[in-house]
């Protein structure tokens, strides 16, 4: 006897399918859910773009440099400090970015096991450590770029002031702590 072939997978009922991340055989097939946009004051469409353009421009720099090297054997060595510079920003944007739609990684395994309010009490408490984070990413942020502005520290490769670069971490790390503050007002809001 052969088997039929379906395009449904015996294990599923109709409509469920795998999460594109589950890859362990512990976890169990799921409905798809469509990403709700929460309702944030500052539309997410600003850190969606400026991401978008920087990791364009990070592109066009790793590919105006690899195209050199092999027309010409020369490497625009210098980029490198751009490179790193434009994915250190678009990190911190993208992470103000999922901190407002909520698709930080969280494990669920032992919360899910609580009851709703002790569940809503754990969140905030868990978001409430992500936006101190930042707070101290500001403060300590903003007193590293004040000290290589103060003793004009210059960068190895290109002799550029480091405080331009070093300026974006408590700029963006106060929109992140902006972010995290909007998650918990939605949190607090809500009803169990």
């Amino acid at each position: 006897m052969r088997a039929e072939s379906s395009s449904v997978h015996p294990l599923l009922k109709e409509g469920e399918v795998y999460p594109p991340q589950a890859t362990g055989f512990l976890q169990k097939p799921m409905a798809e859910e469509k990403p709700s946009k929460p309702k944030v004051r500052v539309p997410l469409r600003i850190e969606e773009t400026i991401a978008g353009i920087t990791i364009g421009l990070l592109a066009l720099i790793t590919f105006a440099n690899v195209v050199v090297r092999y027309a010409t054997n020369f490497s625009f060595a210098f980029t490198e400090e751009f490179s790193i510079f434009l994915m250190v920003f678009m990190a911190l944007v993208g992470g103000s970015s999922v901190m407002a739609k909520g698709g930080h990684l969280n494990i669920n395994l032992l919360v899910d096991k609580f009851s709703p309010s002790i569940r809503k009490k754990i969140r905030i408490a868990s978001t409430a450590v992500v936006g101190i984070t930042f707070a101290i990413l500001v403060v300590l942020g903003s007193r590293m770029a004040y000290d290589e502005y103060r003793f004009e520290v210059t960068s190895p490769g290109l002799g550029i002031p480091t405080w331009i670069y070093t300026t974006w971490l408590p700029i963006l790390s106060l929109l992140i702590l902006c972010r995290t503050v909007g998650v918990l007002v939605r949190i607090w809001r809500e009803k169990i």
